[in-house]
């Protein structure tokens, strides 16, 4: 699986209709078809993109919006989100967290206090970073070793995509400032939402 096919099940999961484990479980179904070198493979891009979103600048975006209390794991939680926004919007993200003012998802949460929100309205995702591991577990008759020999699988792949020079076109822009005037202007921390 490479970048563009990574991107094109993004893409289509984001245009599925349903709520997200309805639209997760296609996900799985779509990787349950495939070999299961597809999931290790999906699950290598999906870290990579993580680790790429991964900057103090969407932080402090992230932040804003969830009113102050955005954790460490709430964090990587968000970047799951973003990257289940699709291509287009987790690239223009990563070059302009502010970006996030123009997604529907956020846009939804403006006025409301984040006690509020259903939980699929919050811009986190943790369950579609479990999505490959179980499909790949099912395929492989795995699901009773609590995912060892898939994580195994996972960082064997990495070393050889990294050994093979495959992360070279993710590397961009990764800015770092604190200057987002549309989500402050959204979400202003004073007003507790």
């Amino acid at each position: 699986m490479n970048d563009d096919a990574f991107w094109a099940l993004i893409d289509e999961l984001g245009r599925r209709p349903g709520d997200r484990e309805e639209r997760l479980e296609w996900l799985r179904a779509e990787l349950l078809r495939r070999p299961e070198a597809e999931s290790v493979a999906f699950q290598v891009r999906l870290e990579r993109a993580t680790e790429l979103a991964d900057t103090r600048a969407l932080w402090t975006a992230a932040n804003r919006i969830e009113g102050g209390a955005c954790t460490e794991d709430g964090f990587h939680y968000f970047t799951l989100w973003l990257v289940g926004q699709g291509r287009k919007v987790y690239e223009s993200v990563l070059a302009d967290p502010d970006a996030l003012a123009d997604v529907p998802g956020v846009r939804a949460l403006v006025g409301r206090h984040h006690d509020e929100w259903d939980d699929d309205e919050w811009p986190e995702w943790e369950e579609l970073d479990y999505v490959a591991q179980d499909a790949y577990d099912e395929l492989t008759g795995q699901e009773d070793d609590d995912g060892e020999e898939f994580l195994d699988a996972v960082e064997e792949a990495e070393d050889a995509a990294e050994a093979a020079g495959e992360w070279e076109e993710y590397r961009g822009p990764r800015p770092e400032g604190s200057a987002m005037p549309r989500l402050t202007a959204l979400f202003p921390l004073s007003s507790g939402s």
